[in-house]
């Protein structure tokens, strides 16, 4: 590979990469991964880190631009990381999402490329999230304009996202495309407010101040849930602040706050005070209606989730007596969305939060024929597990990032169900996955969704068959 600190010239970008990169090769076949490039650039690069046939690399000059770059739609962009190929157009997003998908099963699980079927896109595919989660802190990232102007900077406070690679920086967000524009005039207000009242911010390496963190979620239906976090209690300015959002955004249907004196920011060990309002919100993915807490675990993508799901469903081809396993079930979203279509659904989930979540939304929807268990998969699903709920006729399993555990794949390998739908936000473990499976599995169909436009996260979901 090209040592360190030398430059490439003419390169061409090809594709995109994990973690939101651009990715070229050399006429001598070394991959570079660049920063800040799209598909169909050809750029002069300088190699800043280098491995045996490949390299990071970032752009010293465009030799030419790709056609299918375009103007991104946020003033934050190149600044914040959240959606880095905002200034790739969607269709071109897909076609490489897409594409990233058929190199994981042709390269890793030896799979037919004509099993991939067209990528489902998102639309719409700009304010999509249902929630977002911003951090106070009294570190205001500063652009290159603001420190070469040499003018006095007032507010030195941020409420915002964090910058990469930064813990204790912010970048102060005044509009962000990922979720409806009331998000942005809540966020506003309250650090207007703030700044007009003398609230401090959090200092995030002092673990010291007031104002810590703030969750605003909405649903397809019309409500709002905000969660502010305070660094320690004071009535007073926690009142006149949530008194404030209030009167001012009557939307808002579920107000609450969390003291939060512990030095990492997690709440899930402290308790949620609702201030105004229902302590959950509610979301419909298809017929079931979900209660969310502040403190739940969610489909970030509402509208996407449904057409996720359906995809599942057809996969599965369920029947009113089907015994369906559902792996790494999360709140149970999917387990309550087929319960109505099957004999029973049990659901497995390592986060035991997640689970309460589960059984509440089991009960909200009168769904009798689910079962529920906190727990790691590895471990659960045993002989025992099996005794007490017979063998399944489908398994449907949505693990995270790294996979399945082997243990899992062999268990799954041992069982025999009929059929598998697996779900994935990780093409190449679950190429891996489908690998190990193949001694008694056929893959049918492999489904690409695209849950998160303007990054680089792909959703697949995988037909599997029991060989005969």
């Amino acid at each position: 590979m090209a040592k360190k600190n030398k430059v490439i010239h003419g390169l061409l970008i090809s594709g995109i990469a994990d973690r939101g990169k651009s990715v070229g090769k050399t006429n001598e076949g070394e991959v570079v991964f660049v920063d800040g490039a799209v598909p169909g650039d050809v750029v002069d690069v300088l190699v800043i880190r280098s491995k045996k046939n490949m390299g990071e690399a970032v752009v010293k000059s465009y030799v030419s631009y790709s056609p299918d770059r375009t103007l991104p739609v946020c003033n934050h962009f190149g600044l914040c990381g959240g959606c880095k190929w905002q200034h790739l157009k969607y269709e071109a997003q897909l076609f490489h999402k897409e594409q990233t998908v058929r190199d994981c099963m042709k390269r890793i699980g030896k799979l037919d490329e004509n099993l991939i079927l067209p990528i489902i896109g998102c639309e719409p595919n700009y304010r999509y999230r249902n929630k977002l989660e911003f951090s106070f802190s009294t570190k205001r990232w500063m652009t290159e304009e603001e420190i070469s102007s040499g003018e006095e900077i007032h507010h030195t406070g941020a409420l915002g996202f964090h910058k990469a690679g930064f813990f204790d920086k912010i970048i102060d967000i005044h509009g962000c495309f990922l979720q409806d524009e009331t998000s942005d005039h809540i966020r506003n207000f309250v650090r207007d407010f703030a700044y007009q009242h003398g609230y401090e911010f959090y200092d995030l390496r002092n673990h010291t101040g007031f104002l810590r963190n703030m969750i605003v979620r909405n649903s397809t239906l019309g409500d709002w849930m905000v969660t502010v976090v305070f660094g320690y209690a004071d009535d007073q300015r926690i009142y006149s602040l949530l008194d404030a959002l209030k009167e001012k955004f009557p939307r808002i249907t579920s107000l609450n706050y969390v003291i939060n004196d512990k030095v990492n920011d997690t709440i899930f060990d402290k308790p949620v005070v609702t201030y105004h309002g229902k302590p959950y919100m509610v979301e419909n993915l298809g017929p079931i209606s979900y209660r969310i807490g502040p403190k739940s675990f969610f489909q970030i993508n509402s509208r996407q989730a449904v057409r996720l799901f359906d995809v599942a469903v057809q996969f599965a081809e369920l029947s009113e007596d089907d015994n369906v396993y559902d792996l790494y079930t999360g709140l149970g979203s999917i387990a309550l969305y087929i319960a109505s279509k099957v004999g029973h659904v049990t659901g497995i989930e390592e986060i035991p939060e997640a689970i309460e979540d589960a059984r509440v939304n089991m009960e909200f929807n009168g769904i009798k024929n689910a079962t529920f268990y906190a727990g790691d998969v590895k471990h659960l699903l045993n002989k025992d597990f099996l005794g007490r709920h017979g063998k399944p006729d489908v398994i449907i399993t949505d693990p995270p990032r790294q996979g399945m555990h082997e243990n899992v794949v062999n268990t799954l390998l041992e069982l025999e169900a009929p059929r598998i739908v697996y779900i994935s936000c990780n093409p190449a473990t679950q190429a891996r996955d489908l690998a190990l499976l193949s001694p008694k599995y056929e893959v049918l169909a492999i489904q690409p969704v695209d849950m998160f436009p303007h990054t680089h996260h792909i959703e697949s979901v995988a037909k599997l068959k029991l060989r005969s």
